[in-house]
């Protein structure tokens, strides 16, 4: 099994873990306020969790989930990260990150950003268009006629192949969307992000198969 390291442990991070802890892999979790305040998600989580830096847990992972809000994106640790398959679930959110000139204009996207913050990494984007509590209750075993599949973009297919063998090991399909230039399709306000799994805050979660995931990112404008 993967060694999953996540940098930020908030809704999706925490989210992650629980769904990884459950298919058998090792999570080293990791926030911005030390490893002593993921003490209770730890002990929640059990043997195959630790709490750590952002740095051990980028070091330790086979495959490392950064999910921090964009404005901290370039907080991330790079060295550690070199080699490595990188998950980015950052969206943008202006109110919070405060605006960045060159998504507003279009001339990147969010997985670009940290891609070129992370130049030896490998980015893929994934988990940013799902609720944490959707991904949470939609999870369900391969094979299943309800599984639901999330979009991935990136520019390494290797990467991409790894990402989506994770993603099926936590109970669900993938749909490529293509590189990270593309994964606008996949951000806030087109109509892949949260709607097609159910409404925002509400359980259970409706599934979104890999076809209604594949005409979602095409309906993207």
């Amino acid at each position: 099994m993967t060694t999953i390291g996540i940098i930020g442990s908030g809704n999706i991070g925490s989210t992650v873990a629980r769904l990884a802890v459950a298919a058998g892999h090792d999570v080293v979790l990791s926030n911005s306020r030390g490893p002593h305040t993921l003490q209770d998600l730890v002990s929640e989580l059990g043997p195959k969790a630790r709490a750590a830096t952002a740095a051990e847990a980028a070091a330790a992972g086979d495959v490392v989930v950064v999910t921090v809000p964009l404005r901290a994106y370039r907080d991330v640790p790079v060295e550690p990260l070199a080699g490595k398959v990188v998950i980015d679930t950052n969206n943008y959110y202006p109110d919070r990150d405060g605006v960045f000139e060159e998504l507003e204009d279009g001339s990147t996207t969010t997985g670009e950003l940290l891609q070129k913050h992370l130049p030896q990494a490998h980015v893929v984007k994934g988990f940013n268009n799902i609720w944490a509590g959707h991904l949470g209750d939609l999870s369900r075993p391969a094979g299943s006629a309800d599984r639901s599949a999330l979009p991935i973009a990136g520019d390494d297919e290797a990467a991409k192949q790894a990402v989506t063998e994770l993603f099926d090991s936590l109970g669900y399909d993938t749909v490529d969307a293509g590189p990270l230039a593309e994964n606008w399709r996949t951000q806030r306000d087109t109509p892949v992000y949260v709607s097609p799994y159910g409404a925002y805050g509400q359980l259970p979660g409706t599934q979104a198969s890999t076809q209604v995931v594949r005409e979602a990112l095409a309906a993207a404008k």
